[in-house]
């Protein structure tokens, strides 16, 4: 299947991704509201949302420009240094800025 992605498929693709945006999160919610939060599941769902960040970084860092590498480096030590993720987030964004203005 193939949509146009010049006029109306670009928004048609929007809204898509917007529905099953919601229906994964929604869904979520509430099949986690039958299962109980012991500290087991507590330790699963820990470690499961440092594990799908580990995936969407790790290819960046390995196939990335020096850019991407360098922003990535800064915001990981300045997140453990800093233990400020947000601020460790804009240093990372202001690296990537600067090396590729470089």
């Amino acid at each position: 299947m193939s949509i146009d992605t010049s006029e109306m498929g670009t928004l048609l693709l929007v809204i898509i991704m917007a529905v099953v945006t919601i229906v994964t999160r929604w869904g979520g919610v509430f099949i986690m509201s039958y299962i109980p939060i012991s500290h087991r599941v507590q330790q699963f769902i820990s470690a499961m949302s440092g594990s799908v960040l580990i995936a969407i970084i790790a290819p960046m860092f390995i196939k990335g420009d020096t850019g991407a590498q360098a922003a990535l480096l800064v915001t990981a030590v300045g997140t453990l240094v800093l233990k400020k993720p947000l601020l460790s987030i804009a240093a990372g964004i202001a690296m990537a800025a600067l090396m590729r203005n470089m």
